[in-house]
């Protein structure tokens, strides 16, 4: 397996990374959880390291698989999981989860669901203009010094959401969509990202099983 290091930080990740948006169980229809976890230990095993994750899908069974599938591994393990989209918070801050506490609060929950004390890369999962960046990076910045992320990400931000996001902090990845039916992003944020050590950890990269053959016309 070919490996990487992940933007500047000191992470190490293979070129294959497992996602795991199927396994909350919503939008992709029904699941088994075992052929789930299964199949998260067998890339383990097979040279992936990177495992991606969030809490939105499945309102937190995916994260709740993935500790279930890592348990005894984790070192083993690159794991990334997102902030920005509460579906569970008590204080009813779902369209305000990019502010301070509410970061604080799902990133315990996180913690919890997937059965460890640190998260590898944490990504904000969707930009919010209703909320300042500088105070979401912030909050970024006092978890990895409280050791409890190790990278700092973003996801589905344009340029000049990044640049308004390295105001504050260094960003060590981008996750973008990116498939070959779908390229936008090659015309000003991968050269952005290559120019500024940002790494690319694509999703919907198969374009939802289009281009694996799961569907024909």
């Amino acid at each position: 397996m070919r490996m990487n290091r992940l933007g500047n930080s000191d992470l190490v990740v293979s070129a294959v990374g497992a996602g795991t948006w199927a396994m909350g169980g919503d939008f992709f229809g029904a699941i088994d959880d075992k052929k789930c976890i299964d199949s998260l230990c067998a890339s383990l095993d097979h040279g992936v390291n990177l495992i991606d994750t969030a809490p939105i899908y499945g309102k937190g069974h995916s994260e709740t698989l993935v500790g279930q599938a890592i348990k005894g591994r984790r070192d083993k393990v690159v794991l990334c999981t997102k902030v920005g989209l509460l579906f569970d918070d008590p204080k009813g801050r779902q369209g305000k989860c990019l502010q301070p506490d509410a970061i604080e609060y799902e990133i315990e929950q996180s913690l919890r669901r997937l059965g460890t004390d640190y998260i590898d890369l944490y990504y904000v999962h969707w930009p919010n203009p209703d909320i300042d960046i500088g105070e979401t990076m912030e909050a970024f910045n006092l978890l990895k010094a409280q050791g409890k992320i190790r990278a700092i990400g973003v996801s589905n931000f344009s340029v000049e959401q990044m640049r308004a996001a390295q105001r504050y902090a260094k960003l060590d990845a981008l996750q973008p969509e990116y498939n070959l039916l779908c390229r936008g992003i090659e015309a000003d944020v991968l050269p952005y990202c290559r120019e500024n050590g940002i790494s690319i950890l694509t999703y919907n990269s198969i374009a939802k099983g289009i281009l694996s053959g799961a569907f024909h016309l």
